[in-house]
C-alpha cells in the first residue's frame, strides 16, 4: 500500500473494521490534520488540542462499524471529534451566564481593514475569547449548531448559550476595531 491519499474512504473503513493497523494508519494520515484544526479551535493550548485529538481519534477508531455509510465520512469523523472536544471542556470548565448588559457595537471607519485580515489572524483572535466564549462561538459560527443545541451540549441554558455568542461576538468586533486602527495606521 503505497499513498494513503489514494484510499477510498470505504476501504479504509473496511480496513478499520477488521481492525487492520494499516487502514487505521491511513485514516490517521488523512483526517489528522483537519481534525487537529477543529480541535485547535476548543482548545487555546496545541498540547491540550493534541490530547482531544487522540482522544477523538480512539472514539473513531472504536464506533466506526457504527457508521452507517451514509452522508459524509469527514463530516461523521468530525462531529465525532466536536463532541469529544466538548465532552473534554464539560469535564474542565463551567460556562455562566454572563449578566445582561447593552453591548455598544463598534463602529468601523474603513471597511477595507478587513481585507487585510488573515484567516489566521482571525483564529488567532478566537482562540484567545475565554473558553466559554470560544466553545461557544465555534460551535454556533462554525459548526452549525442552534442555542438550543449548544445548550444540550453543554448543559447550558438556551439563554446562556445566546449571552455567550454575544460576548464573543462583541470581544471580537473589539479586537477587529483594534486591528483596524493598527493596519490603517501602518497604512498611512
Amino acid at each position: 500500500m503505497g499513498t494513503t491519499e489514494i484510499l477510498p474512504d470505504y476501504d479504509i473503513i473496511d480496513g478499520c473494521i477488521r481492525g487492520e493497523r494499516k487502514y487505521q494508519k491511513a485514516l490517521y494520515d488523512k483526517f489528522s490534520g483537519k481534525m487537529f484544526a477543529v480541535c485547535l479551535r476548543y482548545s487555546a493550548d496545541a498540547n491540550k488540542a493534541e490530547d482531544m485529538m487522540q482522544d477523538g481519534f480512539i472514539k473513531v477508531f472504536r464506533n466506526i462499524e457504527k457508521f452507517r455509510r451514509e452522508g459524509s465520512f469527514e463530516g461523521w469523523i468530525r462531529r465525532i471529534f466536536v463532541n469529544s472536544c466538548i465532552e473534554n471542556l464539560r469535564k474542565k470548565t463551567t460556562l455562566y451566564a454572563i449578566q445582561e448588559t447593552t453591548i455598544a457595537s463598534v463602529e468601523y471607519n474603513e471597511t477595507n481593514a478587513f481585507e487585510n485580515l488573515k484567516a489566521d489572524d482571525l483564529l488567532k483572535m478566537i482562540s484567545e475569547l475565554a473558553t466559554g466564549y470560544r466553545t461557544v462561538f465555534n460551535l454556533y459560527a462554525i459548526e452549525g449548531y442552534s442555542h438550543k443545541e449548544i445548550g444540550e451540549m453543554l448543559n447550558i441554558s438556551e439563554g446562556t448559550s445566546k449571552s455567550q455568542l454575544a460576548r464573543a461576538r462583541y470581544l471580537l468586533q473589539q479586537k477587529l476595531a483594534e486591528t483596524s486602527k493598527t493596519l490603517l495606521s501602518v497604512a498611512k
